[in-house]
């Protein structure tokens, strides 16, 4: 893991700090935005596993999401408590990855990423023909809000405390990820990104480690995806289009692949681009398209550049700048004292 112990208790007691305190300073439109983030980086959370410490390829975790998000809308809708279809969306999202996994983990490289961009494909067709089940195009409505008992997460408040929950979410997913890459599994799938040959020759089960972790970054994805369900109210196919796996995937290589912390830093900074890429789009004279194809024009040139410049992604980088600024405070001050 990049992050060292010390760095690690430090964000950790941050996270936790800014999960209390920032939404109090918030509007309902920016609680919004909060959440949003925090769903994002739930999921790149888990992409971030699979790639940086598995080093598997994935361009379909909107999948994953989309089927979280329909499962929990889904249960919701036809009577059962909000609650259990919240902790079903995860177990079923876990279930089709592995099911999905066995088939699709046998290829590598960008066949692996190709056949998780035709799954997503795949899922959204399904989705929108099976209209009796889903409402096709039209998508689910009156998904009844999130609630424990008498207790609903609705109302006036409903943004702010979805804020709490969202990231509270998140803490506890980038806290099993921190002891999951520092136990021994988390060694066995550093073996397996670094090379697969070497991991077999080290009697590490690469196959059931592939299949675990892809399992893993989807169940991420579907609870950040029941969790969207429930707070919206309303799903469609066109919540989980191609251009959402993309900006996953953008949003786990500008944080860092295998930092397990760059996933906040990730869905943050490319969230908040998007944001303004849509606003620039949908400017008066702009084509219809515009902001479309301003993401994907900016999104790859990110890619590009974060691969060129910033290999490692953004919080490695800045971790890497203070710490060569610590060492050449260190030996200037024992330059000074000899």
């Amino acid at each position: 893991m990049k992050v060292r112990p010390a760095a690690s208790t430090w964000l950790l007691f941050s996270a936790g700090l800014a999960t209390l305190i920032l939404p109090l300073g918030l509007t309902d439109s920016q609680l919004t935005v909060y959440v949003f983030i925090g769903l994002a980086a739930v999921v790149v959370a888990g992409i971030s596993l699979l790639m940086g410490f598995a080093g598997q390829v994935s361009l379909g975790q909107a999948a994953f999401y989309a089927i979280g998000a329909y499962t929990a809308g889904i249960l919701a809708r036809r009577g059962l408590p909000p609650l259990l279809g919240l902790a079903a969306a995860p177990l079923f999202t876990a279930l089709i990855a592995t099911l999905v996994g066995l088939p699709l983990l046998r290829l590598r490289g960008h066949y692996l990423a190709f056949a998780t961009l035709a799954f997503q494909l795949i899922v959204l067709s399904i989705v929108g023909e099976a209209r009796d089940l889903t409402g096709g195009d039209t998508g689910l409505v009156g998904i009844p809000d999130l609630s424990v008992g008498p207790f609903a997460v609705a109302g006036r408040y409903k943004a702010f405390e979805y804020a709490y929950l969202t990231w509270a979410l998140v803490v506890v997913v980038l806290v099993f990820n921190r002891n999951l890459v520092s136990s021994r599994p988390g060694r066995g799938l550093r073996a397996l990104a670094t090379s697969e040959a070497g991991a077999l020759s080290a009697g590490i089960a690469v196959g059931g480690y592939k299949l675990r972790v892809f399992a893993l970054s989807a169940a991420y994805a579907g609870i950040a995806g029941a969790v969207y369900a429930f707070f919206l109210s309303y799903i469609a196919p066109g919540s989980f289009p191609i251009l959402l796996s993309i900006q996953f995937l953008v949003m786990a290589s500008v944080g860092g692949l295998g930092v397990v912390w760059g996933s906040v830093v990730g869905a943050a900074a490319i969230y908040l681009l998007a944001q303004v890429l849509v606003s620039l789009g949908s400017q008066p004279g702009m084509p219809l398209h515009a902001p479309a194809v301003l993401n994907y024009a900016v999104y790859g040139l990110v890619l590009v550049l974060v691969m060129l410049f910033l290999p490692d992604g953004v919080l490695p980088a800045i971790q890497d700048r203070l710490a060569r600024r610590r060492a050449a405070r260190s030996t200037a001050v024992t330059a000074e004292s000899t």
